[in-house]
């Protein structure tokens, strides 16, 4: 979240929402196009998702977990560990996409000082990447406005080639030759799999990743999987990473940090999963051996419950089938819009599009934003790049609205 006082763009009430759209106390309504900020994945207030909090709500709101456990987070985590096979077997619960990302780090360090090698305490992220705004993610944030207003608090990382809208086989050289030279000091690397959301929608291939796990294997790396974004199904398998296994399911990363869209949209909620090696490091009854971070929310009863609601839906509604075929369909319908004469690189991940947009207006995001709203759409650009994260319960009117509403906003924005 950026605060910043800008007149240009008043705040915008809203008084309450219902499915893919937002609605105002003047009566007006928006199309959700980026499920704000990319968390509301079946759309907002669903029947299934509101009925289990509820439920939750009469049973058990909240107890801490430093020493007790309930049935949602215990339910949830044999859930989340059966979707990668159980090879990652253990989770660690926060609240945000951004302390998830400290967890996984902060755990990488930590278990490799418990083996005995703490000078593995230095990490790897690449070019234009983002993993949140905390002092510990922005660590591996290259993305100068974030990472610079706060540069004398920070730690930075060994910032790479990146594979996304480049050379991809030179940034796996780049990353190889780095670590032939420099992996004993090397606590872990961090990557969106597929997508570098936050640094402009930038997209890789997935056999990328492959190599880079057999890299990490080779000089004892661990690979975090920042997921936060990517992953729940937006890129068209439940983790992203999922792409870059090979044929017999194996290929894993270490770390996978899961949030947004986790809850549906509903409750704030992260969690990193993680190999049994690096639970077995921490196995100890000496403090100091001990994982050490705390948040007094770690797996909220109702968050969890949130959750465990919206992995009901995946499976009740067969989500990852349903969305590639309606990826089709909004491609179809994306087809004007990637033939303006001022689109480059039109490109698609799963259930994420973006573009880029020619064009001398400097303020181009803010003028986009304003007319995306005046045709009853949500859409915010990230400088010149234009993206759509669509909830994923549009129909056929909304998805045709959503669309040409894109289109004509985009031929008003550059008027």
């Amino acid at each position: 979240m950026q605060w910043h006082a800008d007149q240009s763009l008043p705040l915008l009430a809203i008084s309450r929402a219902q499915g893919p759209w937002l609605h105002a106390p003047d009566g007006r309504r928006y199309l959700d196009g980026i499920s704000s900020w990319w968390t509301n994945l079946f759309g907002h207030s669903h029947p299934d998702i509101v009925r289990a909090l509820r439920d939750q709500l009469d049973t058990l709101d909240h107890v801490m977990l430093a020493g007790f456990t309930h049935e949602p987070v215990v339910a949830l985590s044999e859930r989340l560990s059966a979707l990668t096979g159980g090879r990652l077997g253990h989770v660690f619960y926060a609240s945000d996409g951004a302390s998830a990302t400290e967890i996984a780090l902060k755990m990488s360090l930590h278990y490799w000082r418990n083996r005995g090698l703490p000078d593995k305490n230095e990490f790897i992220c690449f070019a234009g990447s983002y993993h949140g705004e905390t002092v510990g993610a922005l660590a591996v944030t290259d993305v100068a406005l974030f990472r610079d207003a706060y540069a004398p608090m920070v730690r930075g990382a060994h910032v790479l080639p990146s594979p996304a809208g480049g050379d991809a086989q030179a940034a796996l050289q780049s990353l190889s030759t780095f670590l032939d030279v420099h992996h004993a000091r090397i606590a872990a690397m961090i990557i969106e799999p597929r997508v570098q959301c936050a640094g402009g929608m930038a997209m890789h291939d997935a056999d990328w990743l492959r190599e880079v796990r057999q890299l990490c294997d080779r000089h004892a790396v661990h690979l975090i999987a920042d997921e936060i974004a990517v992953g729940c199904g937006r890129t068209g398998t439940f983790f992203a990473c999922e792409q870059s296994l090979d044929e017999a399911g194996e290929g894993w990363p270490d770390f996978i940090c899961l949030s947004k869209g986790i809850t549906g949209g509903t409750l704030p909620l992260s969690l990193v999963l993680s190999k049994p090696f690096v639970f077995d490091a921490f196995l100890d009854d000496t403090m100091a051996r001990g994982f050490l971070h705390s948040h007094s929310y770690t797996g909220n009863p109702l968050a969890c419950r949130a959750a465990l609601a919206t992995l009901d839906l995946f499976d009740r509604l067969d989500i990852l089938a349903r969305n590639r075929v309606w990826a089709h369909t909004f491609s179809d319908a994306l087809a004007s819009l990637a033939a303006h004469p001022a689109v480059r690189d039109f490109r698609q991940a799963g259930m994420i599009w973006a573009l880029d947009v020619d064009t001398a207006h400097a303020d181009f995001s803010r003028r986009y934003y304003r007319e995306a709203l005046a045709r009853e759409l949500l859409l915010r650009p990230m400088g010149n790049t234009l993206y759509f994260m669509p909830p994923y319960v549009l129909d056929d009117a909304q998805t045709a609205l959503l669309a040409q509403g894109a289109r004509d906003a985009l031929d008003a924005a550059l008027a």
